[in-house]
C-alpha cells in the first residue's frame, strides 16, 4: 500500500482516526469521552491565585477546576474566556490558557490580536498575495486572522468559506464571554475533525465501518502493547513511569565499530512516532548507546530534524551530566487505554 491513507473508524465505541504512510501506521487519534478535549473553550471564573507561581485556579463547568499559568492582574470572581491546552494528569487541574484560538483547516481566528497574516511556510510571494486578497475580500472582523500553510494547496472558495465560518464562531463565542457562572462555549474537535483539520496532503480516505481491521490498523495497534521497538539497526524500549518516560537504546547483536552511532540515529528518527502512537508526553529521558561527543552532535541534529516534523510541541532540553538526553513533551494526548490494548 503506497502513499497516504486516512481511515476514520471507531474502536470499542470510541471515535478514532488513523494515518498510514505506505501502509505503516504513522499517527493515531482516539477520543477520550471522560475528559474535556483540547481546544474546548469555557467561560471560566477566577477562583484563587497560586502564590509563588503567578497562576490562577479557575472554576469550570460541572465542578471541574482549571489552572491558568499566567494569572497576573486577575481577581477572584472575574469571568474569563479560557481554552483547554491539553489533558490533565490524574488528580490535577485542567491546563487552560486565556490566549483563545479558533482553529480550522485553513483559518485561525485570534481574538484580541487584530491583523491578517499568512503562514511563513508559504514562501511563494504570488500565492501569499492571492491569499491576502481572498482574506480581505472575505473577512471584515475585528479579530486577527491567520491563514494556515494548508491554504497553499487549498481551493480559494473553500478557504473563503472556512474564514467566514470561523469568524462567525468567534463572534458567537465572544458574545458569551460575560457571565457569573462557568459555561462550556465550544467543544474541542474529535478525532475525525482533527484528521480533516491537521492531516494535510493528498490521501485516500476510508470511512466505511471496519476500516481499521481491513486496513491493518488493529494489527499494528497490537504491536504497541510491547515496549520494545525494532529499529533495524538495533532496538529500543519505550517505558512510561509515573514520573517520566524512559527510553533505552541498544545495538542488539551488531558488534561493529559503527553499531552505536547507527542504533542511536535510528532511535532518534523513530522516537517521535513511538511517542506519538502511544500518546506519551511529559518528561522523556533517553539512554542512548555510549558515543563520543562528536557523535552526540549528530544524534542531536537527527533528533531535532525528526521532532520538527512532529505535530506535538516538544522541547529538546539536551544532554545531562550522566549522558542521558532529556526532552519535555506537551501533553496533548492521553496514553492508549490499557483496556483497548488488552482486547487487541
Amino acid at each position: 500500500m503506497k502513499g497516504r491513507t486516512i481511515i476514520l473508524d471507531h474502536i470499542h465505541g470510541l471515535e478514532a482516526a488513523a494515518l498510514l504512510v505506505d501502509g505503516k501506521l504513522d499517527d493515531l487519534l482516539i477520543d477520550h469521552q471522560d475528559r474535556p478535549r483540547p481546544g474546548t473553550i469555557y467561560r471560566g471564573i477566577c477562583d484563587r491565585p497560586i502564590k509563588g507561581q503567578g497562576g490562577m485556579m479557575m472554576r469550570l463547568p460541572d465542578g471541574a477546576t482549571g489552572f491558568l499559568r499566567q494569572g497576573k492582574g486577575l481577581r477572584p470572581g472575574q469571568p474569563l474566556l479560557v481554552q483547554v491546552t491539553g489533558y490533565a494528569e490524574d488528580g490535577k487541574a485542567i491546563p487552560v490558557t486565556d490566549r483563545v484560538l479558533l482553529k480550522s483547516r485553513f483559518a485561525i481566528i485570534t481574538p484580541g490580536k487584530p491583523g491578517i497574516n499568512v503562514s511563513r511556510q508559504i514562501t511563494d510571494d504570488d500565492k501569499r498575495d492571492t491569499l491576502r486578497a481572498v482574506a480581505h475580500e472575505t473577512y471584515e472582523g475585528d479579530h486577527g486572522l491567520i491563514l494556515r500553510s494548508s491554504c497553499e494547496t487549498g481551493d480559494e472558495a473553500e478557504i473563503a468559506d472556512d474564514i467566514t465560518a470561523m469568524a462567525s464562531l468567534a463572534d458567537t463565542v465572544l458574545a458569551e464571554a460575560e457571565g457569573n457562572a462557568p459555561d462550556a462555549l465550544t467543544e474541542g474537535d474529535g478525532p475525525h475533525l482533527l484528521a480533516w483539520r491537521e492531516w494535510h496532503g493528498t490521501s485516500d480516505i476510508v470511512t466505511q465501518p471496519g476500516g481499521f481491521e481491513s486496513g491493518g490498523v488493529l494489527d499494528q495497534l497490537a504491536e504497541l502493547k510491547q515496549t520494545k521497538v525494532n529499529l533495524g539497526d538495533g532496538f529500543m524500549y519505550v517505558e512510561p513511569t509515573r514520573a517520566l518516560v524512559a527510553v533505552d537504546v541498544n545495538t542488539g547483536g551488531d558488534m561493529s565499530p559503527a553499531a552505536a552511532l547507527k542504533a542511536n540515529l535510528a532511535a532518534a528518527r523513530a522516537l517521535p512516532r513511538a511517542l506519538r502512537l502511544r500518546g506519551l508526553a511529559g518528561k522523556v529521558v533517553v539512554d542512548f548507546v555510549s558515543i563520543s561527543k562528536a557523535h552526540r552532535r549528530q544524534v542531536e541534529q537527527s533528533l531535532r530534524a525528526a521532532f520538527k516534523a512532529d505535530p506535538i510541541e516538544t522541547s529538546l532540553v539536551g544532554w545531562s551530566p550522566m549522558g542521558l538526553f532529556e526532552l519535555q513533551r506537551k501533553r496533548e494526548r492521553l496514553p492508549l487505554p490499557a483496556s483497548l490494548l488488552k482486547d487487541l
